[in-house]
């Protein structure tokens, strides 16, 4: 009777374990633990992460933190963190939450339009990526980086397509060139090297050309036409006297590239530079802009005319007239100098 009593208490105790360890398994590992809202919340784990970081931003979108701690600590999370950006579900328990972050890493899109310099680019990617502006420029800037991949100080905004592009949140900076070369790369396909070549111009030209054709109109349109006008200028040995590379050349002596230039002058013309298209015959060494898809593509199908001067139209406006010679050219330019005098625009 003794020994019943006893083995009696013994499975009383067995069975309070394990309803205990029961209820701690729910708890800590199947129970719903999330105290957000909206059907998913993201957390941003940097490289070399510690547990205290991640737990920082756990903690606001968890019930139960202290449950998390336990079950995070058993399954070793917490001395094996991963880097990236990952995905927190509604009602996820905490098992499944580490097993989101231990394992699935989300990418997300990045993008990035026309920029002027390869430092604005970088400030702009910061923004969105793990890596800081001057690790990402540094990175850009490479010269043993640019040089095997025939690039230079100059034409390095060239490998740079605007776009958006998908990659994991904790990309490196030398990941991310990598991802744009591999991108550049892609996008320079067989149709349109064909025409390049037809062109007898180098990608740099081509992207050179088509940044001034991109900072001459925002008319889609209208680009190839503009187009057409360059190429016809190179073909017949005529500088390109494009405006848009004088006023590249004034924020770069400057330095200055936040400066509003909304009229060039005559005394503009002067400046020493390679980029003053008014002094220099042929190309710039690099593009003054990060110019659009569509501006590139205007350069390979540009509309093939005799025109080789063209000005705003003041009464069709954003768009431009074009001339064929110099005469009709500057009868178009009077007209919009008398407009561009009404407006009192000086600078």
């Amino acid at each position: 009777m003794y020994i019943k009593k006893i083995l009696f208490a013994i499975a009383i105790v067995g069975l309070a374990i394990a309803a205990y360890f029961a209820y701690f398994i729910y708890g800590a590992m199947l129970k719903p633990n999330t105290a957000f809202n909206n059907e998913e919340a993201y957390i941003l784990v940097p490289t070399n992460a510690k547990y205290a970081e991640v737990r920082e931003q756990l903690e606001p979108l968890l019930i139960d933190i202290d449950n998390f701690d336990a079950l995070a600590e058993q399954k070793k999370y917490t001395t094996n963190i991963k880097a990236g950006r990952f995905v927190i579900k509604k009602g996820m328990s905490n098992n499944d939450i580490i097993n989101s972050i231990r394992s699935n890493n989300t990418p997300i899109k990045i993008a990035f339009n026309n920029q002027e310099r390869i430092e604005d680019l970088a400030g702009r990617i910061a923004f969105q990526i793990e890596a800081d502006s001057l690790t990402l420029l540094n990175a850009m800037k490479d010269e043993a980086f640019l040089g095997k991949n025939g690039f230079n100080e100059n034409s390095a905004l060239s490998m740079y397509i605007p776009n958006s592009y998908e990659l994991y949140w904790n990309t490196s900076a030398e990941g991310f060139r990598s991802k744009m070369l591999k991108e550049y790369k892609k996008f320079w396909n067989t149709s349109r090297e064909t025409k390049r070549k037809a062109l007898n111009l180098s990608i740099n030209e081509v992207m050179s050309i088509a940044a001034i054709v991109h900072k001459e109109t925002a008319k889609v349109d209208e680009r190839p036409r503009v187009a057409g006008v360059y190429l016809n200028r190179i073909r017949k040995g005529m500088p390109l006297q494009a405006d848009p590379t004088v006023i590249y050349a004034l924020k770069k002596s400057t330095g200055d590239f936040n400066q509003v230039i909304k009229r060039v002058l005559y005394k503009d013309l002067e400046i020493n530079s390679p980029y003053n298209t008014y002094k220099n015959a042929g190309i710039p060494p690099g593009p003054i802009f990060m110019p659009d898809v569509s501006a590139i593509d205007a350069v390979l199908n540009a509309e093939k005319h005799n025109y080789l001067y063209f000005v705003a139209n003041v009464k069709n406006f954003g768009y431009h007239k074009f001339a064929k010679t110099l005469s009709q050219h500057n009868a178009n330019k009077q007209e919009y100098v008398r407009w561009i005098n009404s407006q009192g625009v000086n600078r």
